[in-house]
């Protein structure tokens, strides 16, 4: 082999190696059986409140218990918070003092898709359907002629829960949404693409076969029929009920390769998957107690008592303080102010189709690791935290001292677009934040697409950061 010259040797001291991950990747066996977990994971948590619960599950079976149920905690223990089925925060008590801060990671559980309105059935020229309104930023054309599925909950007045989950199995029926025939849509394709489908007109197609001929809403009295005989449930129970479609397509591995992931909800899911694994599987007690966040509403603006908005974080901070007998006025404030926060969400991936969106020099790539965002926002960086450069170095140190692949990135070009994360609210309580996530393809559409090697070096990389 010849030698390197003087000027290979020095851009290999000097240069910013950008490298597909999988060209060191001896043994990919690790990679494929993480990537199971995951994908089975995804495909039984679709919404907050499954993600949730399945959350919960996993944490139980890792010997994490309820906060509510301790009286004192102590270095070692693992305690959870579940902020109405649709928020969870975890900790495992470091052996430190907490007053010198802790180490966080939070993703989010909830993803763009359909909810139901209040009011939703109505029928219309014998057929039924449910009214939708869209929650998050979706791209409305995407979720037309899709197998899509109905998942939540109906409480009744008397309280009388029940959960909701159809269109998963091969046994159910499945649900979608019609659009016009490309001959009669000449009119439909003039309009801008984001016009193309109005958000009226996301209307879910249900029922055609009527109760009786000599009735009116025949279609529509049909299907209240078979829901009150499966459900005990009227049309007023609606009214109580938190009902969301979500496309009913199996999170599959994709590529001859195999090296991907394709499914709905990777935005956020995935992260969410990769922080609580890695806090479950932490076998040592760390120094720094350990904080993990599923947060809820993110797609929205983080509002709400479910939302990172609210103050039900601090409050499971507060009782992690009691019970370890230490708490005193404004200790919570100092304690914030010495923590640091991995902002675990994803990151725009570059598309090679869609080249034009992003700089190629400061996008993330799929294949290359984790993607670390010093910032988010739009414009001139309105509404981002802005991680200053101290803890952006810390965290390269962490992933570089446990070989964890990683890329700095920003999405995309300037004044193209913009997006925003969880990091900036807990920012504003002292805590350095750095978004920290896997690169998404196709991100909040009905079906995206990661890598497995970034999932893996995300899941590594939040372990690493929280043994720091």
């Amino acid at each position: 082999m010849a030698e390197k010259t003087e000027v290979e040797m020095l851009k290999e001291k000097l240069f910013n190696k950008k490298e597909n991950g999988w060209n060191g990747v001896k043994n990919k066996e690790n990679i494929f059986d993480y990537a199971k977990g995951y994908i089975d994971f995804m495909n039984h948590s679709k919404t907050e409140r499954e993600i949730i619960k399945s959350s919960k599950k996993i944490a139980e079976s890792n010997g994490f218990k309820n906060i509510d149920e301790l009286d004192t905690l102590n270095a070692g223990d693992k305690v959870y918070y579940i902020n109405r089925n649709k928020s969870m925060y975890l900790a495992v008590i470091g052996k430190n003092s907490i007053e010198e801060g802790v180490n966080i990671i939070g993703a989010h559980a909830d993803s763009p898709r359909l909810d139901l309105k209040p009011n939703p059935l109505y029928e219309d020229n014998e057929l039924a359907y449910f009214k939708t309104h869209y929650y998050g930023g979706i791209k409305k054309y995407q979720w037309t002629t899709i197998p899509l599925s109905i998942h939540g909950v109906i409480v009744k007045k008397s309280g009388e829960k029940i959960e909701i989950n159809i269109g998963e199995s091969e046994e159910d029926p499945i649900f979608t949404i019609t659009d016009l025939l490309p001959h009669l849509a000449q009119d439909q394709m003039e309009k801008k693409l984001k016009n193309g489908i109005d958000g009226e007109d996301l209307n879910l197609l249900i029922g055609s076969i009527p109760y009786s001929a000599d009735v009116p809403e025949a279609v529509k009295l049909n299907v209240l029929d078979i829901l009150n005989k499966k459900y005990g449930i009227t049309e007023e129970d609606f009214l109580s009920s938190e009902l969301e479609l979500v496309p009913a397509m199996k999170c599959r591995s994709m590529g001859f390769d195999e090296s991907m992931v394709a499914g709905y909800g990777q935005d956020d899911k995935i992260c969410v998957y990769a922080e609580l694994t890695a806090l479950v599987d932490m076998k040592e007690i760390p120094n720094r107690t350990a904080v993990c966040i599923i947060a809820d509403k993110e797609e929205i603006g983080s509002m709400g008592n479910t939302g990172m908005e609210s103050d039900v974080f601090n409050m499971f901070m507060s009782e992690i303080l009691n019970k370890l007998g230490v708490n005193k006025p404004n200790l919570l404030e100092k304690v914030f102010c010495k923590s640091k926060m991995l902002s675990a969400d994803v990151d725009a991936c570059f598309d090679p189709i869609y080249a034009n969106v992003s700089d190629r020099i400061n996008a993330g790539y799929l294949g290359r690791g984790i993607s670390l965002n010093k910032y988010t926002g739009a414009r001139g960086k309105s509404g981002a935290s802005d991680a200053n450069a101290e803890f952006v170095a810390e965290v390269r140190n962490i992933f570089e001292t446990n070989d964890v692949r990683y890329q700095v990135a920003e999405l995309g070009k300037v004044d193209v677009g913009g997006g925003g994360t969880i990091a900036y609210i807990l920012a504003n309580k002292g805590i350095d934040v750095i978004d920290c996530g896997v690169p998404v393809l196709s991100m909040h559409a009905p079906y995206e697409v990661t890598s497995k090697f970034d999932l893996y070096e995300a899941y590594r990389g939040y372990g690493a950061f929280w043994r720091a």
